[in-house]
């Protein structure tokens, strides 16, 4: 089936980044070795394998917080399943497949206290990376979940970057993953899909209301009123209420609250339903879900028990308790399916096995490709490339490479072969399209942790020296992989520790800006980098780390006071003293 015989729902960058998040946000040898510690009762264990941060002692709740909660914390854990929760987390989408940052997703509660005011209620909650292209890791916690708005919402109703997911066990509890199927919409099959997952044709959509005997063919049909605009018909049709009362916003805010609506991936024909079920996990009786910094979709039950939408202001919806994406967000793997993005057989197995429980295994993301050949036009020709044995490998001799680096040694123009080796080891330059999809394949692996799959494509042939098209090398990239593996090989390999990106950084700049381990930088210190560098803004390292408040690299910016007095920009060392005297 050709693409225009598909249902389009998703914007071409939110497409493209949703499909790299699927296939490299959670990689398979992450899914199965954190299934093979939960199956041997390490939850900790399988914590660690995919990529969580446990920064609680879980022997010390029984003291604090009683047997009770204690027995239901560890149910709770042994039944947690770490990578399914990294697979369905909020991401940032519009080019980027990286986790959403600084949100807070509250899990579970326990006790009476978990009623309580939400300062003092013990949950089991996590917290999202600080930085979009920074490590991936998550931080899994239990305690209080302070949040801002706290005195202004009802107990038990979270603000402030704090999503409630108590009623999203399917999310990530084993005991749940199978109801994923029943709040997707599924019955004989899923919506807009075949029984074996593949999309549905336009033509075999309904194109008027197919009435409530068959609920799938109808949520199909809701769901086109809605992607076509036709925001009253579709609410109306799923039985819910709509005030299409302009908000009270400023004259320059000129979307209306139709285009407001179908601007969100809003999952109409299920959202009366979840947001019924969140309600009832919840003390609020108000719901917002947020637009942008001016205005939000306010939902609420009328005495008569139906649900009613409107659009209004960001001071209208104060109090209002926010739904996460989750309850109200199209889920993106159907999306993706739909558009052919991807196949059942890449999903998560618990995904796939709850959607499609007809369908066999094996399933989960797959894993590298080796770099094939590129052609590339040179010399009037075309010429194979490709990355072998560390090295990007082309036909030609020792003696026609050393003469081209002799001319752009002298500024001559070089092309070809050349010209793309070149722009592999540099960061600058074109490369052709599937040569440049290698190198990405690599970055976004590197990117989200996958120290396994970047070796393997360093043991498939690639150059160690290639950089991105941010001049990063992989030198750059350590502090979001694993450096007591990759390090001592990319040293081996010749790698230049005093590499510069395009922000002028070193990797020892880069290990520190990017919330490199403590670890990575001495490594990186031990192994002879530079410590007297300064970055694009003329920053010290010593700078630097009181910048980010990195207290835990004190030991370097200490060494560098002392070795290298005075070095960085003297309008830094200004704003910050200005800083302390108006704390003062």
């Amino acid at each position: 089936m050709s693409a225009r015989d598909t249902v389009r729902f998703l914007a071409p960058d939110a497409l493209t980044s949703l499909r790299r998040a699927r296939r490299y946000a959670v990689p398979r040898w992450m899914i199965e070795e954190s299934a093979a510690r939960r199956t041997a009762d390490d939850w900790q264990g399988a914590c660690a394998a995919a990529g969580f941060d446990v920064d609680f002692d879980p022997a010390g709740v029984a003291a604090r917080d009683g047997a009770d909660v204690a027995r239901a914390l560890g149910d709770d854990l042994r039944h947690l399943v770490p990578d399914l929760l990294r697979w369905h987390l909020p991401r940032i989408l519009g080019g980027r497949s990286t986790l959403a940052t600084d949100l807070t997703m509250v899990l579970a509660g326990y006790g009476r206290a978990a009623d309580g005011p939400g300062a003092t209620a013990p949950y089991l909650h996590l917290r999202t990376p600080p930085m979009a292209d920074g490590p991936q890791r998550i931080s899994l916690r239990f305690g209080p979940v302070r949040h801002r708005g706290a005195a202004e919402t009802p107990p038990g109703v979270f603000s402030g970057g704090v999503e409630d997911w108590r009623g999203l066990r399917h999310l990530w509890d084993a005991r749940h993953a199978g109801e994923l199927r029943a709040r997707a919409g599924g019955a004989d099959r899923l919506p807009f899909l075949h029984a074996d997952g593949t999309p549905r044709p336009a033509a075999a959509l309904p194109r008027e209301d197919p009435g409530a005997e068959d609920a799938v063919a109808r949520a199909e049909w809701i769901t086109l009123l809605f992607r076509d605009g036709q925001v009253a018909a579709a609410l109306a049709a799923a039985g819910i209420a709509w005030d299409p009362t302009p908000p009270d916003m400023p004259a320059w805010y000129r979307a209306s609250p139709e285009q407001i609506m179908t601007g969100q991936a809003l999952d109409i024909p299920r959202l009366e339903a979840e947001v019924r079920r969140f309600a009832g996990a919840s003390t609020a009786e108000r719901f917002q879900i947020g637009v942008d910094w001016r205005a939000r979709i306010l939902l609420e039950f009328t005495r008569r028990g139906r649900l009613k939408v409107a659009v209004v202001s960001r001071e209208a919806a104060e109090g209002a308790a926010f739904l996460p994406e989750a309850v109200w967000r199209r889920p993106p793997d159907l999306d993706l399916l739909r558009e052919g993005g991807v196949t059942p057989a890449a999903l998560h197995p618990l995904v796939a096995g709850a959607l499609f429980p007809g369908l066999d295994g094996p399933f989960g993301p797959p894993g590298p490709t080796p770099p094939a050949p590129v052609r590339v036009r040179c010399r009037g020709g075309w010429h194979d490339v490709v990355f072998r044995d560390g090295t990007l490998a082309s036909p030609h001799s020792e003696q026609e490479r050393q003469r081209e680096n002799a001319l752009r040694a002298f500024g001559g123009a070089v092309t070809g072969c050349f010209a793309v080796e070149h722009a592999c080891t540099s960061g600058t330059g074109r490369l052709p399209r599937a040569l440049a999809a290698q190198r990405r394949e690599l970055f976004l692996r590197a990117q989200h942790g996958d120290t396994p799959g970047v070796l393997e494509l360093l043991d498939a042939g690639f150059d160690p020296h290639i950089r991105d098209g941010g001049r990063r090398g992989l030198l750059h990239v350590l502090p979001l992989l694993d450096h007591r593996v990759l390090l001592p090989r990319l040293l081996a390999a010749g790698l230049d520790l005093e590499a510069r990106d395009c922000l002028h950084r070193t990797p020892l700049s880069t290990a520190v800006s990017g919330r490199g381990s403590a670890a990575l930088v001495r490594a990186l210190v031990d192994a002879g980098a530079r410590t007297d560098v300064v970055d694009h803004m003329e920053l010290s390292l010593a700078q630097v780390i009181r910048k980010y408040r990195r207290s835990d690299l004190e030991f370097l910016g200490a060494r560098v006071r002392k070795e290298h007095p005075g070095i960085g920009a003297d309008w830094w060392e200004e704003w910050e003293d200005d800083q302390e005297g108006e704390e003062e």
